[in-house]
């Protein structure tokens, strides 16, 4: 198939990489001059593209998205398809099929896991959409896909395959955050004299078994106590999402919002909320304040 690629960076290059390899022909675009881009603009990009035209878009969420679909909403002709492959939220989905489906114009919402690996393992796709519009680009979610009968669902309406990867990130950010308390226990204990490699015999045989624990041995090959890698964790914003739908939806995800309140702290939100718990405990207690008195306790 043919197709134009908006966002060359390490998803959307590293996808054209793997498209291009299993025979499609794709047209790519992005600001950068030095990204490797085929055309220089988006006027370009759409003229280089045969009717009824693919285009994916593979940027930030938020306003570059908006600004970028409403942009294609001018260029493109009515038959043509936009792609929505970036971590817009769900709720930004219906917004943008809705003023695309004025002008005839389709849509789909993908949710992309796969990260820098991608090109090399296959993404899994999560597709949110119409059933036709989903069956038209097929060949493109089929090819970029992992090899195997997994790795590509259509989740539901516009909004579903975001809202799916929202959920997918939640279960991600609980995960890791579950191996971290795991690896800094075992770090604390007389008892286990190499957590790395514990966690590492982990790969072959465990319930817990993963590809995260894949990645855990790469990163602690070189660096088995992790003393070189900063104790900060930023959020996207999907686990928030995911813990707000959930209030909405009446269900309780205690395991999501502890992870994400934790990357939270990591960015030093919690100093002055904990300087003023330690403040009040010794206005109440007489407890210790003093960082110099703490570290004698």
């Amino acid at each position: 198939m043919q197709m134009g690629m908006i966002g060359l960076g390490r998803m959307g290059g590293n996808m054209v990489k793997r498209l291009r390899e299993g025979g499609h022909e794709i047209v790519g675009f992005d600001m950068n001059p030095e990204s490797g881009r085929d055309v220089d603009s988006l006027e370009a990009l759409v003229a280089s593209l045969a009717a009824p035209r693919i285009v994916w878009v593979m940027v930030p969420a938020g306003a570059a998205t908006d600004s970028t679909v409403n942009q294609l909403g001018e260029l493109l002709e009515a038959g043509d398809i936009v792609v929505d492959g970036g971590n817009s939220k769900y709720t930004d989905d219906r917004i943008h099929a809705a003023a695309l489906a004025d002008k005839g114009i389709g849509f789909l919402d993908c949710g992309v896991s796969g990260g820098v690996w991608g090109a090399e393992r296959g993404y899994a796709l999560m597709i949110g959409g119409e059933d036709a519009t989903y069956e038209t680009v097929k060949p493109i979610f089929e090819t970029l896909k992992p090899e195997g009968e997994y790795g590509l669902v259509h989740a539901g309406p516009v909004g579903g395959g975001h809202f799916a990867k929202m959920v997918h990130n939640g279960i991600e950010y609980g995960m890791m955050q579950a191996f971290g308390e795991g690896f800094a226990t075992m770090m604390r204990s007389e008892y286990v004299t190499n957590p790395a490699q514990t966690m590492d015999s982990w790969r072959s045989g465990s319930v817990v078994a993963s590809w995260l624990l894949d990645l855990f041995e790469n990163a602690t090959a070189d660096d088995p106590e992790l003393k070189d890698v900063p104790a900060v964790a930023n959020e996207s914003g999907e686990a928030r999402w995911m813990v707000e739908a959930a209030l909405e939806l009446g269900v309780p995800t205690p395991a999501t919002a502890a992870a994400l309140w934790q990357r939270q702290t990591s960015r030093g939100g919690a100093d002055d909320i904990l300087r003023t718990v330690t403040a009040l405990r010794a206005q109440f207690g007489g407890h210790v304040t003093k960082v110099d008195e703490i570290a004698t306790h």
